[in-house]
């Protein structure tokens, strides 16, 4: 699985790092920027919460 964030559309909210910080990071305008792409095992559950609760819709997650 691989998760990507739309900066464009990225508001900065923060609800996907404060759910998956494994996953998710912020910069320093509080952003989502995403270091490793590639989801670690076990935390595919936390990649889609973290997809579902964003507000605008700025990740997007390829599974497989």
């Amino acid at each position: 699985m691989r998760v990507r964030v739309d900066a464009a559309k990225c508001e900065g909210h923060g609800r996907c790092f404060a759910l998956a910080p494994e996953i998710f990071k912020e910069d320093d305008r509080s952003h989502c920027v995403i270091p490793d792409p590639v989801v670690p095992a076990g935390l595919e559950a936390k990649a889609r919460l973290g997809r579902a609760n964003c507000p605008e819709g700025a990740i997007s997650i390829e599974e497989g």
